[in-house]
């Protein structure tokens, strides 16, 4: 039993549910995507994602008009498996295909490069056995792109991450629930003057490269919330 923690866009509200392995994921529709997909190689009985991303799958799902075979969809950062700032993390990101012909992967793609559901579907080329789609959303913190500048009130699937960083770190946020409060703060703060960063209480570019560098790929402490 997966406990899934969803961020509404619609409503600003975080939604938790509890799904088996062959259930659907919430928002989901005519069981398109089961939860033992969307976990993948994860270990996590922690899930989350959001309710765009569900609904740009159910839109992606009906375009293409058959199973779409997922390889990789959510990993908590400190199981790794993809770039530091990586939209796997956020729950939000696809690679599918690997299973199908060539010729299939590319009318996928075609499709979903076409289709205006998803934020960013990576070109072709970098991607030639597999297709890439994410439902990322905010405006990046570093100009290279990656994950939107957080602080104190906001909420969201990218407060988790920084939540499951700082806890795996060490430094406690009274649990994961995707909602930059007190505790959150006191937490960023506390870290960012361990590292010696800008003591401000905000996630920004410098303070999630620190994180992400510090806990991608690292597996989980005895201060991991699972």
């Amino acid at each position: 039993m997966a406990k899934i923690l969803v961020f509404n866009n619609d409503t600003d509200r975080m939604e938790t549910y509890y799904r088996g392995e062959a259930e659907s994921m919430p928002y989901n529709t005519n069981g398109t995507l089961r939860v033992r997909e969307f976990r993948g190689a994860s270990k996590s009985n922690i899930l989350w994602t959001t309710k765009r991303t569900m609904q740009s799958w159910n839109s992606q799902r009906y375009i293409f008009g058959a199973p779409i075979p997922v390889g990789f969809a959510f990993k908590r950062p400190y199981e790794g498996g993809h770039g530091n700032q990586s939209q796997h993390y956020a729950g939000v990101a696809f690679d599918v295909g690997q299973t199908l012909t060539p010729n299939r992967r590319r009318i996928l793609w075609d499709l979903a490069n076409s289709s205006g559901v998803w934020y960013y579907v990576e070109p072709i080329s970098l991607t030639p056995t597999w297709v890439h789609f994410d439902r990322r959303f905010g405006a990046p913190a570093c100009s290279t792109g990656g994950y939107p500048t957080l602080k104190r009130g906001s909420l969201s699937n990218y407060v988790l991450i920084a939540q499951d960083d700082l806890n795996t770190l060490g430094y406690r946020t009274n649990g994961l629930d995707g909602i930059f409060g007190y505790a959150t703060q006191n937490a960023v703060l506390a870290y960012q003057r361990s590292r010696g960063l800008v003591a401000d209480g905000v996630v920004g570019c410098n303070t999630w490269r620190s994180l992400q560098e510090a806990v991608v790929g690292t597996g989980p402490t005895g201060t991991t919330i699972n």
